[in-house]
């Protein structure tokens, strides 16, 4: 499908590894020019090295987007995307009795504040053009919350009710704002909870792995391209009557109709 989106300009934000390079990829693949993202500039320029294709310009910006400096920075390179996909890193699992009042000041920055800033900055040159997608990468668990997620899930959630009004205030500007929900994916960050869960318990990774699959009625994890491939669409000239959604992607695993 020609998703009527060459020429477009992206920035995709936390975007070096895992499901936000699987987003740049189909981006790109679609035609798009695309701003990447990351703090570990070698990460980064390999990248971009992989996400290049015939005619599409990849741009590396090693910055933190938690700081006003590394938005700028992003900015500087795309100073009027039409599409925005927001991603950073989660707080990792812990008990929310450990907690402290700066940790979870972080955490609602990472996951909530910084998606908040950057759409503050990008909406209104959108609605001007007639033409805007922004898609937030939230969770599974804003719907199923775990234990030890909490601060995540918290702030993801935050993020997702701020933003739903605000989707219908721009809904006839042709600028779209949706969420992808991912459950388990074959990522880095996944392997790691995995590796953990291994040495804690005893057991292989390759156990724990299995055990993880058993509960998902798609007997897998997910695979990142897959994840990209839905975020394109999210982003694409043919979703313009989809905004203010949340698209769960986790092989089934939340047991629900709605």
């Amino acid at each position: 499908m020609n998703l009527g989106i060459a020429g477009r300009k992206a920035i995709v934000c936390a975007s070096s590894r895992g499901l936000g390079k699987a987003c740049a990829r189909a981006l790109a693949e679609a035609g798009c020019e695309v701003v990447i993202n990351g703090r570990d500039a070698k990460k980064l320029e390999t990248a971009a090295s992989e996400l290049s294709v015939a005619g599409v310009k990849v741009i590396p910006v090693v910055a933190d987007v938690a700081t006003a400096e590394g938005q700028k920075a992003l900015l500087a390179a795309c100073p009027q995307p039409d599409i925005l996909v927001n991603n950073n890193a989660g707080p990792p699992m812990r008990d929310f009795r450990e907690l402290t009042r700066q940790q979870m000041l972080d955490g609602v920055v990472a996951n909530m504040v910084v998606a908040i800033e950057l759409i503050q900055k990008v909406i209104d040159p959108m609605c001007g053009r007639k033409f805007g997608r922004i898609v937030n990468v939230t969770s599974g668990s804003v719907k199923m919350p775990l234990a030890g997620l909490d601060l995540s899930s918290g702030a993801r959630a935050g993020l997702t009710a701020f933003l739903a009004g605000v989707a219908r205030k721009v809904a006839e500007k042709n600028v779209t704002i949706n969420n992808i929900l991912p459950g388990a994916f074959d990522t880095d960050r996944l392997r790691s909870t995995l590796s953990k869960t291994a040495e804690q318990t005893g057991k292989s990774e390759a156990e724990v792995a299995a055990a993880r699959m058993a509960g998902i009625p798609a007997k897998r994890f997910g695979n990142a391209d897959e994840f990209g491939a839905a975020c394109a669409f999210l982003c694409s000239a043919h979703a313009g009557y989809i905004t203010g959604q949340n698209l769960l992607i986790d092989g089934g695993t939340f047991n629900g109709a709605f």
